[in-house]
């Protein structure tokens, strides 16, 4: 990605912007759609066109500033609302056309969209609307009704799995209505990260955030805590029992490229097997007893203090940071050493080989000949690759491009439909 396209733009007479880039696929699979028309408008005023663009051959757009609140609405609780909302329409040929209504934009941040067009046929409409939610921060959500850290569970001694996916059911547990979804991992906890923390925040405040959401969501993947309980799904959207995750919304590029490296953390405690069950609320930094305050988190970190005496602060002295290597559906796990340009060990011929899939699919990446060579086209092509997963450019195959190359790859292979 060119640094020169997301340089925010000035700050003019207390005008602020944050970034937007569109990224377009089919809805079954990663396949990208190229040409489509984007359209971006302003929620408070819909009639009005800010921009039109069109996606590149790998479905990406071209990053764009659009206005944003003050900064300072989004560093503590405040009255106005501290991100601007726009519609943004996506249209292809043959496809449905999808509105996105309510993207999020915070200032001094850069924000990711991915929009999934289905191919539009007989039995569905010409267009479909997704109304995103307000932010946690923001929005009159629920509060967290506490629960144990630590659950009760048959003893076992397995071994901590990081999922492929966690079913989300989207309402709260006993709402039989409410749709179930099958979400990547990472892609949930992006999502959460996004919805309940402002990506404007210090890192130390965020990497806070994204533990105590990795760990929570582990815990009730790793004692089936709902299914034990009789339902079909891993986890819910409801603040009061689990955490915020709005179904389609954008989520910031700081805060994407943070989880791909931390996504098999978990925080745990000595002598307990299960994931700590880390929980979080609103409040100020004393205002949720047992649980992590989101603003009391910021308020540390700018104060200067560091992500683990954040944690630290909130849930005990005893809390560490663990991390599993077992991670569904990886069948070569990371071997700990970056893959780069000169590179003679690793499974350099195993790259190649899911790059040569992708691209199939993604053109912009070159075909390799499968050497076990890490040439100047090998390192190339993992520069494409790393522009099309958000990650950032450097042509080497660290742990997140690794894993982000093998979900791709596991993606691209498993799907059934394809855009056409």
């Amino acid at each position: 990605m060119d640094n020169t396209d997301k340089t925010l733009r000035p700050i003019v007479k207390d005008q602020y912007y944050g970034n937007l880039q569109i990224q377009v696929v089919c809805e079954a699979g990663r396949r990208p759609i190229d040409t489509a028309t984007i359209k971006i408008y302003d929620r408070q005023n819909p009639d009005e066109l800010i921009e039109s663009l069109t996606t590149d051959i790998s479905g990406i757009t071209k990053i764009i500033a659009l206005k944003a609140p003050l900064l300072e609405y989004s560093m503590e609780p405040s009255e106005p609302m501290p991100y601007s909302e726009y519609l943004v329409v996506a249209s292809a040929p043959g496809l449905q056309t999808v509105i996105i209504d309510g993207v999020q934009i915070l200032p001094e941040t850069t924000s990711i969209q991915l929009i999934r067009l289905p191919v539009l046929d007989s039995t569905n409409e010409t267009s479909k609307v997704y109304v995103i939610g307000p932010h946690f921060l923001y929005g009159g959500y629920p509060i967290k009704v506490f629960e144990p850290e630590v659950k009760e569970m048959p003893e076992t001694d397995a071994t901590i799995t990081i999922p492929e996916y966690l079913i989300v059911h989207n309402g709260i547990p006993s709402d039989a209505s409410a749709p179930d979804y099958y979400v990547e991992y990472k892609d949930y906890i992006k999502n959460v990260v996004s919805s309940i923390a402002y990506a404007n925040w210090t890192k130390e405040s965020l990497y806070a955030v994204i533990l105590s959401v990795l760990s929570f969501s582990l815990n009730r993947y790793f004692t089936n805590w709902y299914q034990r309980q009789g339902y079909s799904f891993h986890i819910t959207s409801s603040t009061a029992y689990d955490q915020l995750w709005l179904f389609r919304r954008n989520i910031y590029e700081n805060i994407s490229i943070a989880v791909d490296y931390m996504f098999n953390l978990f925080l745990a405690r000595p002598g307990i097997l299960q994931p700590i069950l880390t929980q979080s609320c609103r409040g100020n930094i004393l205002d949720c007893p047992n649980m992590m305050s989101l603003w009391g988190a910021k308020a540390l970190a700018d104060t200067g203090y560091d992500t683990m005496y954040i944690l630290h602060f909130y849930y005990g002295d005893t809390l560490y940071i663990s991390y599993s290597n077992d991670i569904d559906s990886v069948d070569f796990p990371w071997q700990g050493e970056p893959l780069k340009k000169g590179s003679q060990d690793g499974n350099i011929r195993g790259l190649q080989k899911m790059l040569n899939l992708l691209a199939r699919v993604y053109p912009a990446i070159p075909l390799l000949e499968e050497d076990n060579i890490y040439g100047p086209m090998t390192e190339a092509a993992v520069t494409d690759f790393q522009r099309i997963a958000h990650l950032p450019e450097t042509g080497v195959v660290d742990s997140a491009t690794w894993y982000s190359l093998t979900t791709f790859y596991n993606t691209l292979m498993s799907a059934e439909q394809r855009c056409q």
